[in-house]
């Protein structure tokens, strides 16, 4: 059976040029020309894989990649970003967003073929039950490929198929520094050129989920000048230390959030209107 792809481009020519490349490469192709027909062909269809483009009239790519990632439906497609705009600020806001990978214009076709491949190989389940000699558990942390599921500690976590690869690249080396450039080659697939930056955004994200305090990571690390390395305990008590760090993190958080409110009722009113402002994390 063929993959589909739906390619969501507002320029005529490039829709027409993309799209016959990925037809001759033998892939079912839906084209959309503005962010509202994408979105509802993507939640019609539910294609393998979508290539988006960033700045498409109606909605854009940033917000309709957000809606697709929140819709169960389509929470799980891949997606290509396009766009002109190469710059790592933009290229993050895109992985924020839920893209899975980035590329900018011009390219080539074949490079785009290439990463289309390697996102619906990411995709696809099979590869995982042929790797007999992969390790998928290790202490705390169990890999389940058929729903891109981590149990860590005991409780499922839900991830995206790259923070899957991701975790799963660092899980076959735990205890050891990884190099940007494996990690860029066991999860993207490519060599793309030293964009540390895309592996910074889901090694955060990543954290999020598995760390009691993710700004001062106790299980993926990094190690400066050399790469990351996932440092997972092996004994028992590791589980009550986890949830004693997760009490503690949760109970300063509820703290910050009370300090706030009690700062503000302590305010007293000026009689203008004015936006408030606050540092972004």
């Amino acid at each position: 059976m063929k993959s589909s792809i739906l390619f969501i481009e507002d320029d005529r020519d490039m829709r027409q040029l993309v799209a016959g490349s990925l037809r001759h490469a033998g892939f079912e192709v839906q084209l959309a020309e503005d962010g509202v027909k994408g979105q509802a062909l993507a939640m019609q269809s539910i294609p393998d894989l979508i290539i988006l483009d960033l700045m498409l009239p109606l909605v854009d790519g940033l917000t309709l990649c957000q809606r697709l990632r929140r819709d169960s439906r389509t929470s799980q497609v891949p997606i290509l970003m396009l766009t002109a705009l190469a710059n790592t600020k933009d290229k993050v806001s895109g992985f924020n967003s839920g893209a899975d990978d980035y590329l900018t214009k011009p390219f080539e076709l074949d490079e785009l073929l290439a990463r289309v491949k390697v996102l619906l190989r990411r995709s696809d389940h099979s590869p995982f039950s042929a790797k007999n000699t992969e390790i998928l558990s290790f202490g705390p942390l169990t890999l389940i490929p058929e729903r891109f599921e981590a149990i860590w500690f005991d409780k499922p976590v839900r991830l995206t198929h790259l923070e899957f690869e991701l975790l799963h690249c660092l899980l076959q080396r735990h205890g050891q520094t990884v190099a940007p450039s494996l990690i860029l080659k066991d999860v993207w697939g490519y060599d793309p050129d030293d964009d540390i930056e895309t592996i910074r955004v889901h090694i955060r994200h990543l954290r999020t989920k598995l760390e009691p305090t993710p700004r001062k990571p106790t299980y993926i690390k990094t190690v400066y000048g050399a790469g990351y390395c996932l440092e997972l305990p092996g004994d028992s008590a590791a589980v009550e230390r986890y949830r004693s760090e997760l009490a503690l993190a949760q109970e300063a958080g509820t703290e910050d959030v009370n300090n706030g409110a009690n700062n503000k009722e302590a305010t007293p009113s000026s009689g203008f209107s004015a936006s408030s402002t606050r540092s972004g994390g």
